[in-house]
Parts: structure tokens; C-alpha cells; sequence
């Protein structure tokens, strides 16, 4: 992609420069209007970042001239607060704006969204056997025609016209947003195991679209492995190059630091030292202890901080201390004079971080499956296939450890019991988890004992599963376990006041697909929370003007971001700093200088939980579906959508029959397994993008987005039919069935709002129930 900036203030011009260089994009600068006039009628660019207030003719006279030219190209418009473009203005072909000062990561989402979206060339486009037609919007592979979805061909045409691209599920969800299906990451999934399935039906390879573990997702072809800038994706790019790098580009600011403390010693040993220059002193070795560790300077590090305790101290200077103090202020320089950058256990290497955090590297799933149950393990086959996994069964230890030593499985499905063997599945577990790095394990058994999950979990298992349970509830919980295995594509904010800490992190963190915002200035801590919304908080703790232990303070205190959680950095380690800590409300504390692994290990793990947290918040645990809090919201933004695009919305609700003769003819237990198997049923009837929700008892509710009265009817009937067909036993294998009434609402025919849509589909609902139940009944 090629960009014209347009901009007379030069450190604007560095910044944008700084920031789309992380696009790989190229950038041309124009100083003033005319020049940048001068560039767009000489060259093709796909966008144009364009300042209002320019020395000869401002931004808004360009663009109308540029238009007026035939030039087509999208202008993003840098404004300042009082150039802030009028509507009026707007009409002349300006795609947004953006008002000065900006973040630059906004900027690169703009920019990002603006060019994923303006594909206006009808030039048809192929890759290997694959041919897209944007004329028409035909699709073949080999001559065979293909029929997909509006966003299976838009998801197709993005990725051919960006072949060197990984697109992250959140870029694909940008991109899908501007069509009027409702996106989400499910969507997004579906739609791309979706195409895959009928790429592959057309003679396409599996892997036609490639799964970058962590990262996204690629089309492939045989020299497409490595990304565009020679690097490969599939392992973080972190390694003693960066951190030399790093090192080189901020030796002298450390250098000056450890300037500051010679001077003041030098004016202790004349007794000439004042109190700002101690201060001084102070805050550069406190930096001094706090940073160079992380570049492998562990010897300086430890000397920093005896530098600072004697500089702390109150008694009374004596010559023995201000020799020391000379002495250590000499080795240090001395340490940090050194040419080799080493890594330490305070650094960070690519093959310590393999080999303390579990990362997948294959494109695709591959589940062994290991019981003696033959039908079961057939019936999980299917279910694992239809999945989208590749999986392969096996009957006893002796051919598991064979399927293994042909090719590692990324997840094994392990029974623990074989009777007709000597071996038993606790002995795999444990060489499974033995394994560098460890095979995610889950533990299938009929066994019920409190002491065979606590060796389970000692041997390193990753979930307990009892039989009986469905097969789909044994695939969530794959899904669930390789999720946790995934990189997390989370948003951090980090907060330090030493930018050296923060280059170091950034090369640390960035790899691993985090999204950072790196904040150098407390002062604008509450700016750059609000605009950003992380996911997880990094502060340090010694810093000017406010401490991190007062900015975790004010997070706590405020009720939208009482739950955001907050890690601290400090170089000290006492109990006091500890407490402080943890009464501030932080969730965890690494000391300084930071070891690469255990902060990555951390953050996985606490982003795992809080995970895990909202998916309790959102879930209801019988059925496996939203809860009626979770539904209630995801319901209201339907209606909202639906709103903003003219297209119908149906609200459903349904409640169970009989329920209560249910619980107490056959027993609760039956009745939970009802509950149980109608949310499962649910899940796999109705399409991903519809809300699905429990909201109490029996009481179920459903929307459907983009769909009419009557044909919510037709869908929820013919859903009726299936499950009052579906048989349920108690547990004296008394067989029953169980059937449902239902009422159905239309927006905006029966209301505008989900109180009013609930209020008719509820009346409905009654009306269905007074006319002998089993039915669906709407207006």
C-alpha cells in the first residue's frame, strides 16, 4: 500500500511516518498543498492523509481541486480544534478525519479500515487455480464453480487481494461490519471453516486458507510460509538481536543516568552534596536497578541497588562509605561500559519461552482420542470431524503411544480405565506431560473419585470430564482447552515512566500478539484509559507526580474498571511494597528487572481467568448457553442494529410444558437433563449470530436478527418437531417426551424496544399455553 501525507508540521509528519511503518506501508511526504497536489497527479496512491491548515492551500480546497480532478482516492483529513472540517465540508469526498493531537493507534485503525473497505477495481483476481470474478462475483477453483456466502466471497476477495497478509479475527470482524450480517468472532469462524469445506469440495487443498496460531489467518500457497518480511510467523520474532538492538539505541540515556550518580558522589566525597542533587542520584539508579537487568546487566543491576540503599541512607557519611560507594559506582560503569549484551536469567531467549508456556505451532487441530469404548470413540470421530478437527482413535496405551510417536496430536482425549491391559491412563498422563512442550490432556473416565482428580490435576491433566456427557460437551471442552493453549489477542496498557522499560516490553510482548499502548507520562494515565479500554494494566510503581499504587487506587474506585486487571512492576521486593500492593486492589507483581518468561507466564494466566470469569458471568452452566443477563444485552444490540438498517428482528420466547409434573414424575435430575439437551439442541439449530439465551426456570429466549413473524414461526416449529421427538429416560429407563409452547414478537410491528417486544411475545406465549400447549403462536 502506498500513502501521501500532506502536512507542514514536521513532528506530525515523524509520527505518522513511525506509526505506518508498522503496516509495511510506504509513505510519501508533502510539505505544503501544492506539493502534495503536485504528488497526487504524478503518482497512484491508495490513500491520502491530508492536514486542513496548510501554508498555501488548506486541506478542504485539495480536496475539493483533487476531486474535481477525478481523482477518487480515500482522504483521511488531520485536523486541529479549531479546523475541525463542518459537515458541509464533508461532502466533498472526505472518508474521516481525525482531530490533532491523535493517538497513533488510531490512526493506523482508520487507515486500516478505510483500505480494507475501498476494493473499487472489477479486474478479475487468481491465485493458483482459483479465480475471483469482482464483475460479476463469481468464484471457481479448477473451472468449478463456486456458490458462497456474501461474506464467504468477501472474507475470500480480502485475503486475495492481501496475499501476504495475516488478518487477525478482529481485523476480518472490522472488515465484516459494514455488511449487514451481525458480526462476531463465531462469524467469523463458521464462515471460514465454511469456505474452507467448499474450497476443498472444489479440489482445493485443506490448508488452501492457512490458521497462523496466534496470529490469524492466511491463503497459502507453497512459498507463502514466511510473512512479507521474511520472518516466520508461525514462532515470536523476540531474540538476542532485539534486545541488542534495544540496548545500542539506549545505552547513552543509562550512561547519563550513571553520570548523575558519579557527580554525586563526587560532591559527597568534597561534602559539597545538596539534597537535589541526591534526589537526582536517587531516581537514576532506582531506574538504573529497575532496567538493565532486563538486558542481561544482572551484576549491574544488584550494584544499582546497593548504590541506592547507601544513597538512602540517613546516618551520617563515613569515609568507609563513600569509599564503597566510589568502589561501586566504578564497577558499574564498568558493567554497563561493556560491549556484549548477555542473556541472563533476566532475559529472554525463544527457546526459555517455549519451553515455560505451551504454544501450538500446527495449521490445524489434531485430537487423539484414546478409549476402549469403541462406539463412544466413533461417535466422538464424527462429532470431532464435524468440528473441523483431525482426529484419529485409539483402544488401548500400547497404540496410543504409537499414534503419538507417528505424529503429536496438539490435544489427547484420555479414558483412564482399561481393564483388558496392564497399563492404565495415569502412566500416559504423565509421560504426556513430561513432554517439552507438555500435550493438553483431557481426562475422559466413568470413574467418580475425589483422589483420581487430584492425581489428575497433579499429573498436569487439563480438564476432568464424567462420563456419560454428550459428545458435543466433550468437543466445548476441547475447544475450551485449545483456546487456552492459543496466544490471547488482549490490549494492554503499560505504564512506566522509563521508556527504555517500555522499548524492552514492547519487543518482549509484542510477538506474542498482544495489542500495546505504551504510556511514558502518568499524567495522561486517565486520557489513554478511557480512549484505549484495555484488557489487562501494567503499572509501575516508583514514578513522578503519581505512584502506580495511586493510579491502581483510582481503577479500583472507579465501578467501570473495578474488575481490569492490574499487574505492578517494582524493583523493591520488601513485605511493606507487597502490602501496598495488594491493598491497592492490583491482582499480581513482578519485581524488576523483569524475566521475560515469568511476566509472559503471568499475563497468560490471569488473562485465562478473567476469561474464564466472564465466560461464568455470561453462561448459564446447565444449559451451556447465554444467561439472561448476557442475552438481555446481546438482544438489545440486535434491536439497535435491526434499527440502524431497516431489517426486521423476531423475539421468541418459549417455557416447557408440564415442567413441574416433569421434576415430579421423573425425578430432577431427568428434568436438568431436559434443560440440558434443549440448550444443546438450540445451539445446533439455530444459527451462531441469533441469541440464544435461558432467562430462569423453563423459560427460554431467542432472537433472530433479520428475520420476519413469520418466519420465526416456521423456524421455531420446525425446532418444536425435533425436540418433542427427542426421547428422555428417567433413572428407572422410563422413557418420556417433552414438548413446549411459544409466543413470538416482530420488531418494529409489535414494539420498538425489547420491554415492549417481551411484553407481546410473553401474551403470546400464554395464549399458546391456554390453547392446550405444544404450539407456536404469534399475531
Amino acid at each position: 500500500m502506498k500513502i501521501l501525507l500532506v502536512e507542514n508540521d514536521e513532528t506530525i509528519a515523524q509520527l505518522v511516518r513511525e506509526a505506518v511503518a508498522e503496516l509495511d506501508y510506504i509513505l510519501e511526504w508533502a510539505i505544503d498543498g501544492l506539493a502534495g497536489l503536485e504528488l497526487a497527479a504524478s503518482s497512484t496512491y491508495d490513500l491520502i492523509l491530508l492536514a486542513v491548515m496548510l501554508p498555501d492551500i488548506d486541506g478542504i480546497n485539495c480536496c475539493q481541486k483533487l476531486r474535481h480532478q477525478g481523482d477518487l482516492t480515500p482522504i483521511i483529513l488531520l485536523a486541529s480544534d479549531n479546523s475541525t472540517p463542518k459537515p458541509t465540508e464533508l461532502d466533498f469526498g472526505i472518508y474521516d478525519y481525525l482531530v490533532k493531537p491523535f493517538n497513533p493507534q488510531d490512526l493506523l485503525a482508520r487507515i486500516q479500515a478505510l483500505l480494507l473497505r475501498d476494493y473499487n477495481s472489477l479486474v478479475p483476481l487468481r491465485w493458483e487455480l482459483l479465480s475471483l470474478d469482482p464483475s460479476n462475483f463469481q468464484v471457481t477453483y479448477s473451472g468449478k464453480l463456486l456458490h458462497l456466502t456474501a461474506q464467504e466471497y468477501a472474507i475470500l476477495e480480502l485475503f486475495l487481494r492481501n496475499s501476504k497478509r495475516i488478518f487477525t479475527q478482529n481485523t476480518i470482524l472490522d472488515y465484516l461490519g459494514s455488511l449487514e450480517e451481525i458480526p462476531s468472532k463465531i462469524v467469523v469462524r463458521s464462515q471460514i471453516k465454511s469456505l474452507r469445506q467448499k474450497l476443498k469440495k472444489a479440489g482445493a487443498p485443506a490448508d488452501f486458507i492457512e490458521t497462523i496460531y496466534g496470529l490469524g489467518y492466511q491463503i497459502k500457497s507453497p512459498h507463502n510460509r514466511i510473512g512479507s518480511d521474511g520472518v516466520d510467523r508461525k514462532k515470536p520474532r523476540f531474540n538476542q538481536s532485539n534486545i541488542k538492538a534495544i540496548w545500542e539505541k539506549n545505552k547513552q540515556k543509562y550512561i547519563a543516568r550513571l553520570t548523575v550518580v558519579e557527580q554525586a558522589v563526587t560532591a559527597l566525597q568534597s561534602g559539597n552534596l545538596s539534597k537535589t542533587l541526591q534526589e537526582k542520584a536517587l531516581q537514576s539508579v532506582h531506574t538504573l536497578a529497575g532496567s538493565v537487568g532486563s538486558f542481561g546487566f544482572s551484576e549491574a543491576s544488584e550494584i544499582s541497588r546497593e548504590i541506592e540503599k547507601l544513597l538512602k541512607s540517613e546516618e551520617a557519611p563515613v569515609q568507609s562509605k563513600i569509599q564503597k560507594l566510589s568502589e561501586l559506582v566504578f564497577y558499574l560503569r564498568k558493567e554497563l561500559e561493556t560491549d556484549k549484551v548477555s542473556l541472563s536469567k533476566s532475559s529472554i531467549s525463544e527457546e526459555n519461552i517455549y519451553s515455560q508456556c505451551f504454544l501450538p505451532v500446527k495449521p490445524e487441530s489434531r485430537l487423539l482420542i484414546v478409549d476402549d469404548d469403541r462406539e463412544l470413540a466413533e461417535s466422538l470421530v464424527e462429532e470431532a470431524i464435524a468440528w473441523g478437527m483431525q482426529v484419529e482413535a485409539v483402544f488401548d496405551i500400547a497404540q496410543a503411544r504409537e499414534a503419538i510417536a507417528c505424529q503429536k496430536p496438539n490435544v489427547v482425549l484420555l479414558d483412564l480405565c482399561f481393564p483388558d491391559s496392564a497399563d492404565n491412563g495415569f502412566e500416559l498422563l504423565a509421560e504426556l506431560n513430561a513432554v517439552q512442550p507438555p500435550i493438553p490432556v483431557l481426562v475422559f473416565t466413568a470413574k467418580e473419585s475425589f483422589v483420581d482428580r487430584i492425581k489428575v490435576a497433579r499429573l498436569g491433566g487439563r480438564s476432568f470430564l464424567q462420563k456419560p456427557i454428550s459428545t458435543v460437551g466433550v468437543m466445548e471442552a476441547i475447544a475450551y482447552v485449545l483456546q487456552q493453549a492459543d496466544l490471547p489477542l488482549a490490549k494492554l496498557l503499560i505504564v512506566d515512566d522509563d521508556p527504555q522499560v517500555l522499548d524492552y516490553l514492547y519487543s518482549l510482548l509484542e510477538p506474542w500478539g498482544f495489542k500495546l499502548i505504551l504510556l511514558d507520562d502518568p499524567q495522561k494515565f486517565w486520557d489513554t484509559l478511557e480512549t484505549s479500554v484495555p484488557d489487562f494494566l501494567i503499572l509501575d510503581i516508583e514514578m513522578p507526580e503519581f505512584s502506580g499504587i495511586e493510579l491502581c487506587q483510582v481503577v479500583r474506585n472507579d465501578p467501570r474498571w473495578h474488575e481490569l486487571p492490574v499487574l505492578c512492576l517494582s524493583e523493591r521486593k520488601d513485605s511493606s511494597i507487597l502490602h501496598q500492593v495488594f491493598a491497592a486492589g492490583a491482582d499480581d507483581y513482578v519485581q524488576k528487572p523483569i524475566v521475560g518468561p515469568e511476566l509472559i507466564a503471568r499475563l497468560l494466566n490471569r488473562l485465562e481467568r478473567e476469561q474464564m470469569r466472564r465466560f461464568l458471568a455470561e453462561i448459564d452452566g446447565l444449559t451451556g448457553i447465554s444467561n439472561r443477563r448476557n442475552s438481555i444485552q446481546e438482544l438489545t444490540r440486535l434491536i439497535h442494529l435491526a434499527e440502524r438498517h431497516k431489517k426486521p428482528f423476531c423475539l421468541m420466547l418459549l417455557d416447557l410444558d408440564w415442567f413441574k409434573d416433569i421434576n415430579d414424575q421423573y425425578g430432577h435430575e431427568a428434568g436438568d437433563r431436559v434443560l440440558a439437551k434443549l440448550g444443546e439442541l438450540l445451539k445446533q439449530n439455530f444459527r451462531c449470530e441469533d441469541v440464544v439465551g435461558r432467562w430462569g426456570g423453563e423459560e427460554f429466549a431467542i432472537g433472530l436478527y433479520g428475520m420476519n413473524k413469520s418466519q420465526g414461526v416456521a423456524r421455531l416449529t420446525t425446532f418444536l418437531e425435533i425436540f418433542r421427538s427427542t426421547p428422555f429416560t428417567d433413572a428407572s429407563d422410563r422413557v418420556f417426551h417433552v414438548s413446549f409452547s411459544a409466543g413470538v414478537a416482530e420488531y418494529p410491528a409489535d414494539g420498538t424496544d425489547l420491554q415492549t417486544l417481551y411484553r407481546q411475545a410473553d401474551r403470546m406465549l400464554y395464549q399458546a399455553k391456554a390453547a392446550g400447549r405444544n404450539r407456536v403462536l404469534s399475531i
